[in-house]
């Protein structure tokens, strides 16, 4: 939830003034639900307002309904009156299930099931809301769920307690043992990946959570740094993108607008599909053409047809008789 905005997104007029506070109350309440009890001075720093900002804020709150109780004193606070739910008017129906919808599928990669609960916190029919979520469901896991589940959760505690973590990697050079400031947990392409700052390489590296083992959380802290931008799960982090052009049969269409769309390649006369794309991973572009086999032609960059060649040739030989 967004605090307050920076002087002149909203070109100081009475409409923008009233957008922000609309956000912000929204925000002070979202911050209620997800604490027993915070302090005004917390919601001030929070929202970068003041003091006696919030207190109006939590006036208009009250007004609105909502049973915020204040309590003066050392252990004092802002809190919402036990067992209150969220009404209907706060989120819309279509915004309560878009939260169902991703509450539900990160419940398929995890060991704690609380979307019930949840609802039933924010609306008050909280079974329909369920219902009607459950007309889309989205489903993060894998065939590995058993052993995936464990490393989502350890990962999902050493970022947010910015703990380093241990792990053996394999990878297509062979095998190493790895220690990484985890940063971000990514979904892609049907795998899991972690993004970390690798203490080995010096560098940032996206590690694929099944190609992972042995997994530690270490007693050992760090500071943190800034992330990179997230790169599809294909591209390394230290290699450049090089572009290259592939002749596609036409029986391979499917392909290619399942897994890059309808417009990313161009039809010739011949029916052959000419594509076009820039790549960053050799090895893994090396893999993706050979699984099309000799429905696929590299026509560029050269380096890149002369590896499929030499990988095409030791297939062959395996199955010479």
């Amino acid at each position: 939830m967004k605090g307050k905005r920076r002087a002149g997104e909203w070109g100081g007029s009475e409409r923008g003034k009233e957008v922000v506070k609309i956000d912000r109350l929204i925000g002070i309440i979202m911050e209620l639900l997800r604490n027993e009890k915070v302090t005004a001075p917390y919601l001030a720093e929070r929202f970068e307002v003041s003091r006696r900002t919030i207190n109006r804020d939590i006036e208009d709150i009250c007004r609105a309904g909502i049973p915020v109780v204040t309590r003066p004193g050392f252990e004092g606070g802002i809190s919402i009156a036990k067992g209150y739910k969220i009404d209907h008017r706060v989120l819309t129906e279509p915004e309560l299930r878009a939260i169902l919808i991703g509450l539900k599928s990160v419940e398929s990669v995890s060991g704690v099931s609380c979307t019930d609960r949840i609802s039933e916190k924010l609306a008050a029919d909280a079974a329909a809301a369920s219902h009607a979520a459950d007309r889309m469901r989205i489903d993060l896991s894998t065939y590995y769920k058993a052993s995936l589940v464990p490393k989502i959760e350890m990962l999902q505690a050493a970022i947010e307690e910015k703990r380093l973590v241990s792990f053996r990697y394999y990878y297509a050079k062979g095998e190493s043992d790895r220690t990484i400031e985890p940063y971000r947990l990514l979904f892609q392409w049907a795998s899991w990946y972690v993004l970390g700052y690798c203490l080995r390489r010096s560098d940032f590296r996206m590690f694929k959570l099944n190609r992972l083992t042995e997994l530690r959380l270490e007693d050992e802290r760090f500071s943190g740094r800034e992330a990179p931008e997230l790169k599809p799960a294909s591209q390394a982090y230290t290699e450049e993108e090089k572009p290259m052009t592939v002749l596609f049969e036409p029986e391979v269409k499917y392909r290619l607008v399942e897994e890059y769309g309808p417009d990313s390649f161009a039809e010739r006369s011949d029916g052959k599909l000419k594509f076009d794309f820039s790549y960053g991973n050799e090895d893994e572009m090396v893999r993706w053409i050979l699984s099309f086999g000799s429905s696929a032609e590299v026509l560029q960059p050269a380096e890149l047809a002369a590896r499929i060649r030499i990988e095409a040739q030791g297939i062959l030989q395996k199955y010479k008789k």
